[in-house]
């Protein structure tokens, strides 16, 4: 299988970057991305150039950091799946492909495709965790909580923070990533007790890092883990929350 690939070269983050095209004439159909780069940059490096740097560790839909942008989509044309589960075999034979990094104001450019998620950490580290004394490991049961609404929390605790949610946004916004972060924490008996700080501090630092929200829903569409519109309408209902707590 024969695919000609235009990648975003860029040397560093102060550097400009540019796309180069690649012929790569021997993938196999049940090929990922990922591995259609390793193919790549095996000849690259055999003929002395400088391979193309690409994030990826586990390969399996569990950590994102494999995001990329292929023809424009998030992760690649088919929705709702990570870079690493897209196969060769979505593509037509001599197909070319355009693949750049998940740009963001927030997300700059490190190296080729890599780029600085970091933005996404410093929300996390502004509340998103649960500080609260809890004690040891309970017994199992010995605090019930109902089915359904756990079932919703895991719901939203299924965000593996890949970014392609800004990185579709026309404003760059992290509303779906933030509003999982507290959806899953709020709905839960021990983390709901810092609810009120936690809301406070992860929109204010939502609010410092990325762009607001476009309203279109360009994220839900293409989350690898499906989380829905809901997660975005809880950033400004867990804020509005937060507020009235205190004022009261």
């Amino acid at each position: 299988m024969k695919l000609t690939l235009d990648i975003w070269r860029q040397p560093d983050a102060k550097s400009a970057g540019h796309f180069e095209a690649y012929e790569v004439d021997d993938l196999d159909e049940g090929m990922s991305i990922p591995e259609a780069f390793d193919r790549l940059n095996e000849h690259l490096i055999e003929k002395g150039e400088d391979p193309v740097s690409i994030e990826s560790d586990c390969r399996e839909a569990i950590c994102g950091s494999c995001g990329v942008v292929i023809d424009g989509k998030p992760h690649g044309p088919t929705p709702h799946l990570t870079t690493c589960m897209q196969r060769m075999r979505q593509f037509g034979d001599g197909q070319r492909l355009r693949i750049e990094p998940m740009r963001s104001t927030a997300f700059p450019v490190l190296k080729d495709l890599i780029v600085d998620r970091s933005a996404m950490d410093r929300v996390i580290a502004a509340g998103g965790n649960v500080s609260v004394e809890a004690g040891s490991a309970p017994d199992a049961e010995s605090q019930l909580i109902d089915h359904d609404l756990l079932e919703t929390a895991l719901d939203y605790a299924i965000c593996i923070g890949c970014g392609c949610c800004v990185a579709a946004c026309p404003n760059g916004a992290a509303n779906l990533f933030t509003g999982a972060k507290l959806m899953h924490l709020m709905l839960l008996p021990i983390p709901s007790v810092e609810r009120n700080r936690r809301a406070e501090r992860m929109v204010a630092a939502m609010e410092d890092e990325f762009g607001a929200c476009s309203l279109y829903g360009e994220c839900e569409a293409v989350c690898p883990q499906e989380i829905k519109l809901t997660a975005v309408a809880a950033v400004q209902h867990e804020r509005l929350g937060a507020f009235l707590a205190r004022r009261l």
